[in-house]
């Protein structure tokens, strides 16, 4: 059989425990979801329009590989005005197919077999296989006796001589944890002197709540070895354009490069004028998504704390992540047994690396009636096992 042939990497690959969620729930006519981590407000007019433009200016050929320059220099602008960090936009900056594909070159670009790359646990299931299929192993750092943040002390117990990188993913997804500028500098401290990469996923940047992201490119020491990633899907309402893009000196997007030139060859030219608008006369357009977010935040973290769940309140991001460990069950057989009694799907925490499993995830980033009707649901699910357990 010729699938015998096939890359057994790739094989033993498996669909992320978030997407296999999210499709069961059309087999239970009337089930609700909380699963996806997607933005419910639809691309700012704005950003359609100048989409709308581009086609119908034709421009539609190919761009450079590492985007249009002018959308290189607006995202050159928008990072120094947010975050501070300073890059060339001519040499340093690549645009990409979504975070993800920026995810994807730069592990590729730096692992060799037998390196090691160092994740926090849990962890968005988006980069373990990519590390995979690069002959490298994850090496998974626990966070949660830390209020889910990486620290010092859980670096040194697992670096070793192998370690080629260590992913820093805040605010995080699946927590929504946030790291402070004093949480960065001890990193920085440790880190600065270490010859390791570090690949800063910033996606939720944008999305955080009364606190400012920082950057651990923005610190002493640091530049030199971070690879920035960042995005408009979530900032902008925009998964489905898929524009993304990361920062890092010279010498390593040089390298960055080649691989994104055989992979995509450029982004889309029409997704390009997109993000070119989001980034110019859209700056703030996240300010609106925030002020509702912020809302639903409280009002779900109110609610799983009555239902008697434990839950760390997030910095950032669209996510909760309490904790199921006292009923004594895995998170896939909770969210299973949910899906089936109650109709709502959420996501096993062990789809976020073992250090997951005492946990579910569940999105925010739904209507207010929606995230109501979901939390009723698992309350009534939650009254249930608690008297069980009771009886």
């Amino acid at each position: 059989m010729l699938k015998e042939l096939l890359n057994p990497r790739v094989k033993a690959i498996q669909i992320s425990g978030i997407r296999r969620f999210f499709n069961k729930v059309a087999n239970y006519p009337g089930a609700m979801s909380l699963t996806i981590g997607q933005p419910d407000f639809p691309t700012p007019k704005h950003i359609k329009e100048a989409a709308k433009r581009a086609i119908d200016q034709n421009h539609t050929s190919y761009t450079h590989n590492a985007g249009m320059l002018n959308l290189r220099q607006a995202i050159q602008q928008f990072v120094e005005k947010k975050y501070q960090l300073h890059y060339d936009a001519e040499t340093e900056i690549i645009a990409t197919t979504g975070a993800s594909e920026a995810i994807d070159i730069t592990l590729r670009t730096l692992l060799e077999p037998g390196d090691e790359v160092l994740l926090p646990g849990p962890i968005y299931p988006g980069y373990e296989p990519v590390i995979h299929m690069c002959q490298a192993q994850p090496v998974h750092i626990d966070t949660t006796t830390t209020d889910f943040k990486l620290t010092v002390d859980g670096i040194k117990k697992m670096i070793t001589a192998k370690t080629k990188c260590l992913i820093l993913p805040y605010p995080s997804n699946p927590t929504g944890m946030v790291l402070t500028r004093t949480e960065l500098e001890a990193l920085t401290a440790y880190l600065k002197d270490k010859n390791i990469f570090i690949i800063s996923d910033e996606i939720y940047s944008e999305l955080t709540y009364g606190i400012q992201h920082a950057s651990i490119a923005t610190f002493d020491g640091m530049r030199e070895k971070t690879i920035v990633i960042n995005g408009l899907s979530k900032s902008h309402a925009m998964t489905g354009w898929r524009m993304g893009f990361l920062l890092a000196p010279k010498e390593i997007t040089t390298q960055l490069l080649k691989v994104h030139q055989y992979n995509v060859t450029c982004v889309s030219s029409i997704t390009q004028y997109a993000g070119l608008e989001a980034l110019t006369n859209g700056m703030d357009d996240a300010a609106v998504m925030r002020k509702t977010y912020q809302k639903r935040l409280d009002y779900a973290y109110k609610r799983l704390l009555e239902m008697g769940l434990p839950t760390t309140k997030p910095g950032g991001a669209f996510y909760l992540f309490p904790s199921i460990e006292k009923f004594g069950m895995s998170s896939n057989k909770f969210a299973e047994t949910l899906l089936a009694t109650e109709k709502l799907a959420v996501v096993p925490g062990d789809a976020f690396s073992s250090y997951g499993d005492n946990y579910i995830r569940l999105s925010y980033a739904y209507s207010e009636d929606i995230l109501e009707q979901g939390l009723n649901r698992l309350e009534r699910f939650i009254t249930q096992l608690t008297t069980h357990r009771m009886c």
